[in-house]
């Protein structure tokens, strides 16, 4: 590859974001492929420049760094907080009876989208053989569920009242409605754990006098490539830490304009010997809209990459485990991966 010395390490380490293209979109530094670079995979060489820092955790969605990793890892490492974390989930549905105006179908459906408050550490996978009858599920690999509810007429609403939340009660079913029926030991094992769904403001169905629901769910263990209900993380993504260079001085009128063009929090306007001087205080904060682009006394006044090797990481839970235990449940998934591919490296060798 063709590069002089001045721009190699530009091209190894940052995404460049021109006006009309992209470049250095590929990594380049693998062992060879520019002379006076070792660049061969080196473990304490790794080991030095990897790092992983939490910007923020709360019970809900955390945002860290992952630095030092090449975008192949990065983003096998989120495919797997999206597909291969388990959780529990509602497979089965026994319908007894329903007769409000939501078919079986939809109803089962929308029931197994409903998120479950239920450690699958806990659980065992439920094997194939053990689908055909509701009396096969065992306390070690499923969690039952029940709602059952009936809407009636509100004897104390007033007559001129038109009001459903007034005329009816339980005209409005909702996942709180959905209760937790222990099978075998499960009430002493789980004694502390309050098990079912997430959120109870899920609208299931709406009733009105005289129809009923009567339902028994069976929530199993599985994973999101199996089916998206099974997905821990309401999203999983990743993007490359934002680098803004200024290339030159950017004063008065201008250090506004350049201020307007980048997210709030980027640019900050200084006071240099008595004149306003723009400066890069957090490029962190960028979209990378490129915006600056569009005035043609700024386009060449920044230059616009990312980081190849640094990136942020937003994972939001759906509820079911903290987004902490989430990655560090993917870390393991990972590791697994890595210790069956070298097992199958292994075995290869011996044949």
């Amino acid at each position: 590859m063709a590069a002089t010395m001045s721009n190699v390490e530009e091209i190894r380490s940052r995404v460049i974001l021109g006006e009309y293209n992209i470049t250095n979109v590929h990594t380049s530094d693998y062992p060879g492929n520019y002379p006076g670079y070792d660049d061969t995979w080196d473990m304490q060489k790794f080991q030095k420049n990897f790092r992983i820092d939490v910007v923020h955790l709360d019970e809900s969605s955390m945002e860290f760094d992952m630095v030092g990793i090449d975008a192949a890892i990065a983003n096998a490492f989120r495919r797997i907080l999206l597909a291969e974390v388990p959780t529990m989930a509602i497979e089965k549905v026994f319908i007894y009876n329903n007769t409000s105006i939501v078919q079986d179908e939809v109803l089962a459906h929308r029931l197994g989208l409903v998120p479950i408050k239920a450690d699958p550490r806990l659980f065992e996978y439920r094997s194939a053989g053990e689908e055909s009858a509701e009396e096969e599920g065992s306390e070690i690999d499923t969690i039952q569920l029940q709602l059952k509810i009936k809407c009636s007429r509100n004897p104390r609403a007033s007559k001129d009242s038109a009001d459903p939340r007034e005329l009816y009660l339980n005209h409005m079913v909702y996942s709180r409605d959905i209760t937790w029926v222990p099978i075998g030991n499960q009430a002493d094992v789980f004694a502390d754990a309050v098990i079912g769904p997430v959120h109870d403001d899920i609208l299931i169905a709406q009733l009105r006098p005289g129809q009923e629901l009567d339902v028994i769910m069976h929530c199993v263990k599985g994973v999101g490539k199996d089916h998206a209900k099974f997905s821990p993380v309401a999203t999983a993504s990743y993007r490359l830490l934002p680098d803004i260079t200024l290339l030159e001085p950017v004063e008065g009128e201008k250090a506004e304009r350049l201020k307007r063009c980048f997210s709030r929090g980027v640019i900050d306007i200084q006071d240099v010997d008595g004149k306003k001087v723009a400066k890069v205080v957090n490029s962190r904060l960028d979209t990378c809209s490129r915006e600056f682009l569009r005035h043609d006394d700024l386009k060449n006044a920044v230059k616009l990459g990312r980081l190849r090797d640094h990136f942020i990481f937003t994972v939001e839970s759906t509820g079911i485990l903290p987004p902490d235990v989430l990655v560090t449940e993917a870390i393991k998934v990972l590791m697994v991966k890595c210790q069956r591919f070298l097992n199958e490296l292994d075995s290869t060798d011996l044949e």
